[in-house]
Parts: C-alpha cells; structure tokens; sequence
C-alpha cells in the first residue's frame, strides 16, 4: 500500500511543519473529494491555491483543472511542491511569496476559483483580498479556523457577526459547508476548522463602504453613529448617519451589528446622498 503524499514528502525532504507560518499539512487524502464537490471542479477553472504545503492538493487539483496557481511564503517547502506539480509544469505556476503582498490581480491567467487549506494567521484577510482582488473569482472552498468561518457566516445580532461577516456577504453567499476533523492534519491543531463555502452574487464593496463598515464596528458596545465619528474623528459624521437612518426607518441609536449587510450598504449610500 502506497504512503499518503504528505507523509511521504514529509519524510523524503525532512519537513518540520513551522506553527509560526501556521502550518498544518493535509496528511488524509479522502478529503480532497469533499473538496472537489465543494469546489464543484470543472476542466476549464483556473484555481488559485494559497498555502501549497506538501502539494497533496495542489496536485490534485493540477490534474483537474486548466490551470493551478500555488502560492506558499515558505521557501522551504519548493522541493516538495515542484514535485507534486512537475506533472503538470505546462498547466500550473508556483509562486513563492507572501499571499498577502503578492499582486493577486497579476496573475495569469485570472484564477476563477480558490481552493485551498488557508494557513490559520492569514486566512480571514487571504479570503478578504481574494475577494476584492480577484473580480474572476466566482467560488471560494476553504478550510479555514472553525471560529474564521463562523465570522464570515454569521447572522447580524449574533456574537460572530462583524466586519468580515459584512464585507464578505455584501459580495458572496456565505456558509460553513462542514467541519472538518483535526485528525486530517499534521501536526494535529488546537483548534477546530470547517470548510467554508462563497459563491460570488456581486461586486466587492468600495474602499469607502469597507472604511464605513470599519468604522462602524470600530466600538461595538457603542451606536453606529457615534462609532463611526470616534473612529474617523469627525463629529458631522454622527450628525449625518443619524439623520440617514431617521430616513430609512431605523432607530437613530442603533448598533452595527443589528443591520444586516445590506443595510449598512444602502446606509452608507443614504449617507453620501445627504
């Protein structure tokens, strides 16, 4: 019987995982399937994988789609990764850089899904970027920190609901697709993680509308109002929300966290249109 990939590759290049990159290897291949229909693969996707590791599903997704690109910040990990891709050298690119200042919008060709196993430490804001980044991408499936994948699911007036949950949903259908076991990993996390699901309904919000839904949240024990004029420093600011939200029927003290992404949308136009 064949060694999973992982375990192999861990072995072979003398791999010791680093939790400061937040590195937890996929060693249980039965769950790339779960990934695919998540995913719902086809042979003419682009997908763009953050966090490569040992490539047991860079690999697999290589072999199912157009093109794969692979981004993995750890330099180290470039043996076992080439391995996994030189199968399909003409169909896939390796880039060995920072997700989070690698020019998303540069990659060629365009990536139209993003299936990965997001290092813990970066995974709310890789999600965040890709999705104002990369206009081409229709579908996200990501394992992410189950407590990540709460936030951007979350319902408003719950305690998960925040600045990702708006930020992501103003854009995307949102949901946490299933848990997933800490047993598919090495080194076993101290976490629990969930695979979340995004499939894109809409364009991402402006800079201004996410500096908005920033600053809205900034103080949450506080209304909306006075926490958007805390945050940015400009008293009118109070002034004019409350007054866009007498207009569209909500109480002038309300929080953030009671108005439903949408609703902080249109706000925020009110707020322009004054």
């Amino acid at each position: 019987m064949s060694t999973q990939a992982s375990i192999r590759r861990l072995q072979q290049f003398s791999i010791r995982p680093k939790r400061d990159l937040g590195q937890n290897f996929l060693i249980d291949s039965n769950i790339l399937g779960v990934i695919d229909r998540a995913a719902e693969l086809q042979p003419d996707d682009v997908v763009l994988e953050v966090g490569g590791g040992l490539g047991v599903l860079s690999e697999y997704l290589a072999a199912k789609v157009a093109h794969t690109h692979v981004v993995e910040v750890d330099a180290g990990l470039e043996a076992p990764l080439r391995e996994a891709l030189a199968p399909y050298a003409d169909k896939s690119t390796l880039h060995l850089a920072d997700a989070l200042t690698l020019d998303l919008a540069a990659l060629d060709p365009a990536p139209t899904k993003v299936v990965a196993n997001l290092p813990y430490n970066i995974g709310a804001t890789v999600l965040i970027n890709t999705i104002t980044d990369l206009p081409t991408v229709t579908r996200w499936v990501a394992m992410v920190q189950k407590e990540v994948g709460q936030r951007f699911a979350a319902a408003p007036a719950t305690d998960a609901y925040g600045i990702p949950s708006v930020l992501a949903q103003l854009a995307c259908d949102v949901s946490v697709y299933r848990a997933i076991s800490r047993r598919v990993f090495h080194p076993v996390p101290n976490v629990d993680s969930v695979l979340i699901l995004l499939q894109r309904t809409g364009g991402a919000p402006s800079p201004e509308l996410r500096a908005f839904v920033q600053g809205a949240f900034a103080h949450r024990r506080k209304a909306l109002a006075r926490s958007v004029a805390l945050h940015s420093g400009n008293g009118e600011d109070r002034d004019r929300i409350r007054a866009a939200l007498a207009a569209l029927g909500h109480a002038e003290d309300v929080r953030a966290e009671r108005l439903s992404p949408q609703e902080l949308a249109e706000l925020w136009q009110a707020v322009l249109d004054r």
